[in-house]
């Protein structure tokens, strides 16, 4: 069944009825709670989850036969390892969460980002394990399976902080952005369950992701991580596999317990998983590593049922869970090879590994012909002989006798007995074997003579079997492994043994491809000088090149590149070698293939990227010249969503990147995207303060607007951050501006300063975008209006946009003094309490600068008067002594039907709506003509 626990990666499942909840088919979310019997809010057979778009309730995992979700990945949950299996994808030791076994090929094994990523032949049938003692299940073949995009809290997502946020303000406050980098594991304890995140602030560090059932995070922007077969992955809560507890993931004691004293025993876990097993049995101590290859005596079984083992004078207590009795094994000894392949597999590796003909043994009784200094054994099976881990067999019942020394070294000494009794038939059979090896035998030694540089013992076995040059010891031959650890002499030995150059290993690798892994120059050289395709690529369609810019073997590329390679092979995501190296950054490796006369920089990988729009993105400056002075009409080119370089450049604020576009490659920089967005406008967006200075420097429209109809003004606006400048010297005039405005009391005010850099040079308060709101529109307290104003040019257009700001600040401070004398109004009024004000009882605003902590007097009636006396001679009660806008000429101009006098003659002529009560004017009056 899917793992039911909390911390879970789930997506919706086959009886999902819930609308977007998720965020859509294919997004990701976790379990945080598990239901439990009696329950009100979270009932048995139901889990709550927190989606990664930010909804959070409750599903169905069996409540009423339903399942909503689906188990996307189980590695977040502490333990859930498979601790003798590595992923022959990513070579991922002790897969983490579900292991995905092919059903066609022996001991290939994938994690779930490998899978997922098809990764191995898509046409071969897997086997599902959720932890390390599932049955499994099998899911058959992911070629023609539908898969959809996976998204959500991945590499490249942009987050802000979640619902189990406990971190401060690392994020930079409330509502600030930032970008995951990577998803990776909480050191040992779990996988898969903390992103990295760069906030926009500067800081970086890890958040909560699964890990332990917390969720630091919720995304703004989701990232896309590859797809998933959703028909293939395990439905939560759902029966259709056995043994799917969290003690599971670590290996299972092979014999009953307890033990006894005086057994000899031994560690049959890794050191992370009896790291973790230890606590509450003994605890952990880093020395205890040291014994784990050994055998030791049990001293004693603890209260708590714990074995205390002693190793050379050393005593540890133990969990029994993660030992195995050792048996005496000698030479002779009839003994049963277990009949569970995933077992017997897990325990061969490091113990001469599994072998694909070893299949044929499981269940089978042989003869120990050979005991090891490390306790293996050497079995001879039906005529064949495999080394195997002892855990792998055990003694035949009627050989269970001669389980210890003496009475196996009594049998030896009456080998010559005839072959009638028991220890003579034993020893005629025996005495044959030892001088004697399987195929496969010869094979695993070839190989590994051949890894090791041991030409002579190589050479002595090809004169006597040549025909094993070319097989295969896990899926590699010798020149193979002899390429990847740079033996010059054995690879010449294997050439002259007629070594093929042209066969490949699982996962489509060939000799030139490891040399490459291995960093191996002279080695590609000597196998390109014998005849190796150049170019041939393995099942990733990754050439040799491609492994060697992954890797930044520079000597690598530079043999390459010299024989002449096609620089211009795209990988299974369409990324060519340049693609590749831009990102790695290595200034060498981008001269080499940057100088290769045959490079096209027009290809594009899947995303649309071609090479200079990477280097835009990534912010490699030195690959931009580089590609800016090769091909300069590559600068204005745009991918299918309208992005050019410099528009990159200037989201991510690569500001150097954006400066060489500018200066060295003439890049347009009123450019626009399908959503009419200029690199100005998505530079302020993202308030990279370096970025908008080079480009109002270098006469971008600061008048420019988006889709919306938003300027620079509206978003800069908009943005409200108050962060430190990251890099005061890319932006001067900006964090001048910062500091000034630090003394007027807006401290790190950014997004502020950046408006007010933008008003200085001519950005307009008025213009309204197509939600009819201006920049004015978005600023709600006075002191804001009156900086906004200081920093307004006085030119013409620059009085037009002071005036709308003076009456914008007018309007809100008659808001304010609105609400205070409603209240002292109404105290002075008690004979008519059920009466509202009217807007005659407020007395004439001040300026904008005097209104702050200022109130002015209010004329109530008394309580003896009349209710319409409330309204006698509002003209002349609210005509005070000076215009509210210039403060210079006395107020005349009466506005009707309000009755409010508050400007001069020249003033009123351009306020169509009164700024103290909101009424709009149908016409004006003299004072004294009333």
């Amino acid at each position: 069944m899917g793992v039911v626990e909390v911390g879970v990666r789930v997506v919706r499942g086959p009886d999902w009825k819930w609308g977007e909840q998720d965020g859509g088919a294919g997004h990701a979310g976790t379990v945080v709670e598990v239901g439990r019997p009696g329950s009100s809010t979270t009932p048995d057979r139901t889990v709550v989850v927190q989606w990664d778009a930010g909804a959070r309730t409750n599903y169905r995992v069996g409540y009423q036969a339903a399942h909503d979700l689906l188990l996307l990945d189980n590695a977040p949950v502490v333990s859930i390892k498979h601790p003798s299996h590595i992923c022959d994808g990513c070579r991922q030791q002790a897969i983490a969460g579900i292991r995905w076994e092919c059903s066609s090929c022996f001991d290939y094994d994938l994690c779930t980002i490998c899978y997922m990523g098809d990764k191995h032949d898509l046409s071969h049938p897997f086997i599902r394990y959720e932890t390390a003692s599932s049955k499994g299940a099998e899911v058959g073949a992911r070629k023609n399976a539908e898969k959809i995009p996976l998204q959500g809290i991945f590499s490249g997502a942009k987050v802000q902080r979640g619902p189990d946020w406990d971190w401060g303000n690392q994020d930079g406050g409330e509502g600030k952005h930032g970008k995951v980098s990577e998803i990776r594991g909480w050191d040992n304890e779990s996988g898969r369950s903390v992103a990295s995140v760069t906030w926009t602030c500067g800081s970086i560090n890890v958040y909560r992701v699964g890990h332990k059932g917390k969720v630091d995070l919720k995304v703004v922007w989701a990232a896309t991580s590859g797809h998933i077969y959703t028909q293939q992955l395990p439905v939560l809560g759902k029966q259709e596999e056995s043994g799917s507890s969290v003690e599971a993931a670590v290996a299972p004691s092979p014999r009953p317990l307890p033990f006894s004293v005086g057994e000899r025993v031994r560690v049959v876990v890794s050191v992370d998983d009896l790291r973790t097993m230890q606590e509450g049995h003994g605890g952990w101590n880093h020395k205890m590593a040291e014994f784990l290859d050994k055998v030791g005596v049990v001293h004693r079984i603890t209260d708590k049922g714990d074995v205390r083992v002693e190793y050379d004078g050393s005593r540890w207590t133990i969990h029994p869970q993660a030992l195995a009795r050792v048996t005496s094994y000698s030479p002779g000894d009839v003994v049963t090879v277990i009949t569970d392949m995933v077992k017997v597999k897990g325990h061969q590796k490091g113990h001469g590994e599994w072998i694909e003909n070893m299949s044929t043994a499981l269940g089978k009784t042989g003869i120990v012909a050979r005991v090891y200094s490390d306790g293996d054994l050497r079995v001879n099976v039906e005529g064949k002989t495999w080394t195997f881990n002892p855990l792998c067999v055990s003694l035949a019942p009627r050989s269970a006798e001669y389980n210890n020394t003496m009475r196996a070294n009594e049998r030896q000494d009456h080998s010559t007995e005839p072959a009638g009794t028991s220890g003579g038939h034993l020893a005629s059979i025996l005495h044959p074997l030892l001088d004697s090896e399987a195929d496969s035998t010869v094979v695993d030694h070839l190989v590994r003579e051949a890894a090791q540089g041991h030409t002579q013992a190589v050479g002595h076995l090809l004169e006597k079997q040549p025909d094993k040059v070319d097989s295969k010891s896990s899926g590699k031959t010798c020149l193979q492994v002899a390429c990847h650890q740079g033996h010059m002499d054995m690879v010449r030995l294997l050439l002259d043994h007629k070594a093929a150059l042209d066969i490949a290993d699982d996962d489509g690798d060939l000799a030139l491809h490891y040399a490459a892994f291995g960093n191996q120059p002279e080695i590609m050289e000597l196998l390109l000088r014998k005849g190796a395709a150049i170019n041939v690529v393995n099942k990733a369609r990754c050439s040799a090149l491609h492994v060697a810019v992954n890797k930044q073997h520079a000597a690598c590329v530079k043999v390459l590149t010299k024989y002449g390679c096609d620089v211009n092979v795209q990988d299974s995501y369409w990324d060519t070698a340049l693609h590749d190296a831009i990102g790695k950054e290595s200034v060498e490796i981008l001269e080499l293939l940057g100088n290769c006369p045959h490079l096209d920089v027009m290809l594009r990988n899947k995303r649309g990227f071609n090479v200079l729009h990477h280097a835009a993105l990534k912010g490699n400056n030195f690959a931009a010249e580089k590609l800016v002075l090769r091909a300069r009409q590559l600068v204005d080119v745009r991918k299918e969503d309208g992005f050019a370089g410099l528009h990159l450049a200037a989201l991510n604020g690569h500001r150097q990147v954006a400066e060489t576009l500018i200066t060295l490659g003439k890049a347009a920089v009123n450019i626009t995207n399908n959503k009419r967005q200029t690199p100005l406008l998505l530079a302020v967006s993202q308030g990279h303060c370096g970025v908008v200075e080079l480009l109002v420097n270098h006469n971008a429209d600061i008048t420019a607007c988006d889709e919306d109809g938003d300027t620079p003004l509206h978003l800069a606006l908009l943005k409200n951050s108050t962060t430190s400048l990251t890099h005061p010297t890319h932006a001067p005039t900006i964090s001048q501006i910062l500091t000034d405005i630090g003394q007027r009391g807006f401290k790190n005010n950014v997004s502020l300063a950046l408006a007010c850099f933008l008003a200085q040079r001519g950005c307009t308060v008025t213009a309204a975008n197509h939600r009819n709101k201006t920049p004015l529109d978005l600023i709600n307290d006075t002191n804001t209006i009156d900086l906004l104003q200081s920093y307004t040019p006085q030119a013409e257009g620059g009085i037009t946009a002071r005036m709308e700001m003076d009456l914008k600040a007018l309007d809100l401070a008659a808001e304010s003094l609105r609400h205070h004398s409603f209240d002292q109004v109404s105290s002075e009024c008690p004979a008519s309490p059920s009466l509202h004000p009217h807007p005659g009882s407020f007395s004439q605003p001040v300026s904008p600068a005097r209104v702050a902590g200022e109130t002015s007097q209010e004329v109530a009636p008394t309580p003896q008067e009349p209710q319409n006396n409330c309204d006698v001679e509002k003209a002349e009660d609210h005509c005070g002594d000076y215009c509210t806008i210039c403060l210079e000429t006395p107020a005349q101009v009466v506005f009707q039907p309000c009755g409010h006098c508050l400007t001069c003659h020249d003033c009123s002529s351009r306020i169509k709506k009164c700024f103290q009560c909101h009424e709009v004017i149908l016409s004006k009056s003299t004072r004294g003509n009333v």
